[in-house]
C-alpha cells in the first residue's frame, strides 16, 4: 500500500525537449507509477535527456512507463538514479514480461469482421429490397446471384469465430451457443444457394445470415472491449521483478541476471533500489516495506535481519546475502497467490452464459421438432429444411448475445465519464451482489500527505530544500505538501540513513529528520516540530456513509499497527478494523469473509493488496495504485473522490436490473417468434426484421438513462 508524493513535474515541469531520435543500444523499461499528465512526460523525458549514455527515452503515459535506449554496458542504473533525484518513483521492469501484455490483435480482427459483415449486409439488403419491390424474374435471378457473390465470402470471413468455436465444441463432444449460430448460418446460406440455383425469384436468406452475423459480432466485440483491459496480475508482478542485479565476489562487482543469483551470493543495492531476491542484510538499514506489507512508516532493521524481494532500501547502499533464488522469492509466492485467487474468480458464470447453457439444446430441439413435423406433414424435404432453418434463424440469439454486452458497454461508459474504468466483463454483475466493502488504508482511504502547521517562507523553504534531496517517504510527503513554496539555497546537504538530512543555510547548520516527538526541523538552535498526519482521500467519509446507507458492511484491512489503524477508522466511522496484516493474511481474510456468506468488494492500491483484490468477489483500485493492484482489480478509480465507490455499486445494481430485463425481452421475443417460424410463414424479410427489432429493443433498454 504505497502512497505516492505529488509528481514534481505537475507543479514545475522541466523545460526540456526530451530525447528525440532513438539510437541503437540496450533497451530498458522503467515503471513510473506516479506520472499522470503531459507535464510528467516532459519532466521524465527532459530528465533522461540529460543523463550521459541515454540515447532515447519515450514515455507511455497510459502504461505509466518509459522505454529507455542506453549505450551498451551503461545499464538502467543511471536513468533510475536521475529519475529518483528528480522526484519520480521509478522501478526497472523486465522488458520481456512487460511486452508480453501488449497489443490487441483479437479486437482488431473482430472490428475487421464487423466491417465486412456490415458492408455485405447493406449491399445484400439493397438487392433483396429490389427483389421484394417487384423486380422481374431475370433481374431477380441476377440479383440473387450477385447477393450470393457478396454474402458467401463475407460470411466465410466474418462468421469464422462462430464456425471455429462450434467445431471445437462438437469435436470435444459438447454443445455451446455457437453451435446453433453456426448451424443457422450454414443452413441459411446453403438453402439460399439452392434456391438461387434452382428457383428463379425464390426467397433467399443471405441478408438474414449476414444480419445475424453482424449483430452477434457487435455483441462479441462489446464483450471483448469490456475484458481486454484485464491482463494477468501475476505477469505484472513478474515485470516488477528486477531483470539484473550487481553481485559482489572475489573479482569485484559484476552484473548478472537475477535468475543466476544463488543462495549465499552477495547483492549490493543502491539507495532507492528494490531487493531482487530474498536475503539477509549485512548491515543495519532502513527499508521501505510499504509495497509488500502496507506499513506506512519505514522499518529500521539490524544486521542479519531478513530482506524480502520487492522491499526498497532507503538512505544508504546495502549489501544483501541471498537466502533463496528469484523463483522462490516473496514476489513469486505473491504472484502464485494471485493466480490461484484469479482462477477462482474467473469461474464466475455471467447471466448470459447461464442463459446460453439452456439456450443451445432448446433451439436444437425446436429445429429438430419443426423439421420432423413438416416432413411428416408434407413429405417435402426442401420445405422441412426451410422451416427448420427459419426456426434456427428467427430464434438465434442476437438479442441474447447483446443483452449483457449492451448494458455493460452503456454503464461502463457512464462510469468512465464519472471517473471509474471498469475492466472485467462480469464485474458489474458481481458488484451488484456486494454486501461487504473492505478498504485498504494507506494510499486508498488516505493520501499519505503531510498536514503541516503554518510555516514562514524561510522555514518552509529550508524544509523543502532538505526534503527534496531525500528519497525517504516522510521527505517525499513534506516535499509534496510544500510543492508551491520556494526552496531556500541549502548547501552541503548530507543524509544520514534513518536519522535525517543536514546541510548549511547561509553558513548555518540546519537539520531535518527524526526528533523525540516525530519529524523536526532544527535551525539556529531552534527546533520546529513538523507533525505529520495522514490526509483523508477526498470523499472517504462520505463514501463510507453512503455504503452503509446502501446496506453494505464497511471494514478496514491494513498492514499498519493497531493504534494508527483505529485512529483513522474512528475518523471515518468504520467499526471493524483488521490491522497488522501481511499480504497472505489479507487474502485469507477475504476468503474467510466470503466463506461466511459475504460478497466482498476489496478496494486497495499496493502489491500487498493484489492477492486480496484478485480473491474478492469484486475489486477496485485507485489510479495512483501500483500496476499489480490496478491489473488485479475489476475497476480503476480515475477520480480523486472515493464517492466513486458507492456510485459504482449503485450503477452495478442498475445494470443488473437491466440485464434481467433484456433477458426477459429476449425470451418474450422468442415466445412470439417461435410460433411464426413453426407455422412456416417466416419469410426471410420477416426473420430479418424480427431479429433487428429484438436487438434494437435490447440496445435501447440498455442505453436509456
Amino acid at each position: 500500500m504505497t502512497s505516492h508524493a505529488a509528481c514534481p513535474a505537475c507543479t514545475a515541469a522541466p523545460a526540456a525537449a526530451g530525447v528525440a531520435a532513438e539510437g541503437a543500444g540496450e533497451v530498458h523499461h522503467i515503471a513510473l507509477p506516479g506520472i499522470h499528465c503531459a507535464a510528467c512526460i516532459r519532466g521524465v523525458e527532459g530528465t533522461l535527456a540529460r543523463v550521459p549514455g541515454v540515447r532515447a527515452a519515450r514515455v507511455n503515459l497510459g502504461r505509466r512507463r518509459v522505454r529507455v535506449v542506453a549505450a551498451p554496458g551503461r545499464g538502467a542504473a543511471p536513468a533510475l538514479a536521475a529519475l529518483e533525484r528528480a522526484g519520480f518513483e521509478a522501478h526497472e521492469l523486465d522488458e520481456g514480461a512487460a511486452a508480453a501484455t501488449e497489443g490487441d490483435a483479437a479486437g482488431r480482427a473482430l472490428l475487421a469482421r464487423i466491417a465486412v459483415a456490415g458492408f455485405g449486409m447493406m449491399n445484400v439488403m439493397a438487392l433483396a429490397v429490389a427483389v421484394w419491390a417487384g423486380a422481374g424474374e431475370t433481374t431477380g435471378a441476377l440479383f440473387h446471384w450477385i447477393a450470393a457473390g457478396i454474402a458467401v465470402p463475407a460470411l466465410l470471413f466474418s462468421a469464422a469465430p462462430f464456425f471455429g468455436s462450434a467445431w471445437g465444441a462438437l469435436r470435444g463432444g459438447r454443445v455451446n451457443m455457437d453451435v446453433p449460430i453456426a448451424l443457422a448460418i450454414v443452413l441459411a446460406t446453403a438453402s439460399s444457394l439452392y434456391e438461387t440455383a434452382h428457383a428463379t425469384g425464390a426467397h433467399t436468406w443471405f441478408e438474414a445470415a449476414l444480419m445475424l452475423t453482424l449483430f452477434l459480432l457487435v455483441g462479441r466485440y462489446l464483450d471483448h472491449r469490456a475484458r481486454t483491459a484485464a491482463r494477468s496480475a501475476a505477469a505484472e508482478l513478474a515485470a516488477l521483478e528486477l531483470p539484473r542485479a550487481t553481485v559482489l565476489d572475489g573479482a569485484g562487482r559484476r552484473t548478472v541476471d537475477v535468475a543466476a543469483i544463488r543462495p549465499g551470493d552477495r547483492v549490493i543495492l543502491c539507495a532507492g533500489a528494490r531487493a531482487p531476491v530474498d536475503g539477509t542484510a549485512e548491515s543495519a538499514a532502513i527499508l521501505d516495506r510499504s509495497a509488500l506489507t502496507g506499513e506506512a512508516e519505514p522499518a529500521s532493521v539490524p544486521a542479519g535481519a531478513p530482506v524480502c524481494a520487492g522491499e526498497a532500501v532507503l538512505g544508504a547502499p546495502l549489501v544483501v546475502r541471498a537466502t533463496a533464488r528469484a523463483e522462490d522469492s516473496t514476489l513469486r509466492r505473491l504472484a502464485a497467490l494471485i493466480e490461484v485467487a484469479e482462477t477462482g474468480r474467473h469461474r464466475y458464470s455471467g447471466a448470459a452464459e447461464r442463459a446460453a447453457a439452456l439456450y443451445a439444446p432448446f433451439v436444437h430441439a425446436l429445429a429438430a421438432i419443426a423439421f420432423g413435423l413438416w416432413w411428416l406433414a408434407t413429405r417435402d424435404l426442401h420445405t422441412a429444411i426451410g422451416v427448420a432453418t427459419a426456426v434456427l434463424i428467427i430464434t438465434c440469439p442476437c438479442a441474447l448475445g447483446l443483452a449483457v454486452p449492451a448494458v455493460t458497454a452503456s454503464v461502463t461508459g457512464r462510469l468512465f465519464r464519472d471517473g471509474v474504468l471498469v475492466k472485467s466483463g462480469t464485474a458489474l454483475e458481481r458488484m451488484a451482489e456486494v454486501d461487504c466493502v473492505l478498504f485498504d488504508k494507506t494510499g486508498t482511504l488516505t493520501e499519505g500527505a503531510a498536514a503541516l502547521p503554518a510555516l514562514g517562507d524561510q522555514t518552509a523553504g529550508i524544509v523543502l530544500a532538505l526534503a527534496r534531496s531525500s528519497g525517504h517517504p516522510v521527505s517525499r510527503a513534506l516535499a509534496a505538501a510544500l510543492a508551491g513554496r520556494r526552496a531556500e539555497p541549502v548547501e552541503a546537504i548530507r543524509e544520514r540513513a534513518g536519522m535525517g538530512v543536514s546541510g548549511l543555510w547561509r553558513g548555518r547548520p540546519v537539520f531535518l529528520g527524526r526528533g523525540a516527538d516525530g519529524t523536526v526541523l532544527r535551525v539556529d538552535g531552534r527546533q520546529i516540530a513538523l507533525p505529520l498526519r495522514e490526509k483523508l482521500r477526498p470523499g472517504a467519509a462520505e463514501a463510507v456513509e453512503a455504503l452503509r446507507a446502501a446496506g453494505c458492511e464497511v471494514r478496514m484491512a491494513t498492514g499498519d499497527g493497531e493504534a494508527r489503524a483505529r485512529t483513522l477508522a474512528a475518523r471515518l466511522g468504520i467499526d471493524r478494523v483488521h490491522h497488522s496484516l501481511r499480504p497472505e493474511e489479507k487474502a485469507a481474510l477475504v476468503t474467510m469473509l466470503q466463506r461466511e456468506g459475504r460478497q466482498v468488494l476489496m478496494v486497495g492500491d499496493g502489491i500487498n493488496d493484489a492477492a486480496p483484490l484478485a480473491a474478492a468477489r469484486a475489486s477496485m483500485a485507485p489510479a495512483s495504485a501500483l500496476d499489480a493492484a490496478r491489473v488485479a482489480s475489476d475497476a480503476v478509480i480515475l477520480a480523486a473522490d472515493l464517492r466513486a465507490v458507492p456510485r459504482t455499486l449503485a450503477w452495478a445494481r442498475t445494470a443488473h436490473r437491466r440485464i434481467a430485463q433484456n433477458l426477459w425481452i429476449s425470451s418474450a421475443y422468442n415466445v412470439v417468434a417461435i410460433p411464426i417460424a413453426f407455422a412456416g410463414i417466416a419469410t426471410p424479410l420477416i426473420a430479418a426484421l424480427a431479429m433487428s427489432l429484438s436487438s434494437v429493443t435490447v440496445v435501447l433498454n440498455a442505453v436509456r438513462r
